[in-house]
């Protein structure tokens, strides 16, 4: 009966993982049109008489302003570019800073907030966290940076039923995600940590302030669209150099 038992455990994590490292591998090239928030705050809305509303259009990081990606490093992730998925001085930092009685503040990376958003449920729990740590080595490996960030800025909540960066474009400025300023792009990231309470379209005095901040970290860190023109380069020398080489075998 326990050796039943433990084989029926055995088999159903082992589902569990394979069909989690095959969503991830899907997810490396399908887009992301549905994540677990959109559902939870759909059923919300039923749940408290309203109609569900849920504005959201996939766009590649190309259909995108080169700013936006800058600006929510700046303001979410210095380190993006250098990481692989954990900022483990910023986790440190926040951790100390709570046990000295300070306010609890999160030291997520986007890798993590990108495998929170599209595998997870909202919510705190050390189940949740250790998921999370799970899908952020897997996409961190298996997607790479530019998928990341492109998966992260389609899929990540902007407004009150507004997900993506293309559908914030379009309600909060009219425009679509290409078009957007460095401003604008600035004001979306400074309402990233409390979308709901901030509106990029709407801004409060406090909001411009920490807009101003982020323009101004932008020009100091790596470059996003710098980091995606070398890396591209890098592939293309890399192609070339290998058929050069089928070239010359007999």
């Amino acid at each position: 009966m326990i050796k039943r038992l433990l084989r029926t455990l055995r088999n159903i994590l082992l589902f569990l993982v394979f069909s989690s490292i095959l969503a991830v591998v899907a997810y490396r090239w399908v887009p992301v049109y549905v994540t677990p928030l959109m559902v939870s705050r759909s059923c919300s809305m039923v749940f408290h008489g309203d109609w569900p509303h849920c504005s959201h259009t996939w766009v590649p990081l190309d259909s995108m302003s080169v700013y936006v990606p800058q600006a929510v490093m700046a303001s979410e992730d210095n380190l993006f570019l250098q990481h692989n998925g954990f900022d483990f001085e910023q986790i440190y930092k926040a951790r100390l800073e709570a046990m000295r009685g300070g306010r609890e503040r999160g030291a997520s990376t986007i890798t993590q907030q990108t495998a929170k958003n599209v595998f997870l449920w909202h919510g705190r729990s050390y189940v949740r966290k250790g998921l999370e740590a799970y899908f952020t080595v897997l996409i961190e490996w298996v997607w790479g940076k530019e998928r990341i960030m492109e998966v992260y800025l389609n899929s990540i909540e902007m407004g009150d039923g507004i997900y993506g960066v293309e559908a914030v474009a379009q309600e909060h400025f009219g425009k679509h995600a290409k078009r957007l300023t460095k401003r604008e792009a600035a004001l979306i990231a400074a309402s990233l940590p409390n979308p709901l309470k901030r509106d990029s379209g709407n801004p409060t005095p406090a909001m411009n302030r920490r807009s101003r901040a982020i323009m101004d970290l932008m020009g100091k860190i790596e470059s996003f669209d710098a980091y995606r023109q070398a890396k591209n380069k890098g592939d293309e020398d890399n192609t070339a150099k290998t058929k050069k080489k089928n070239k010359r075998k007999p």
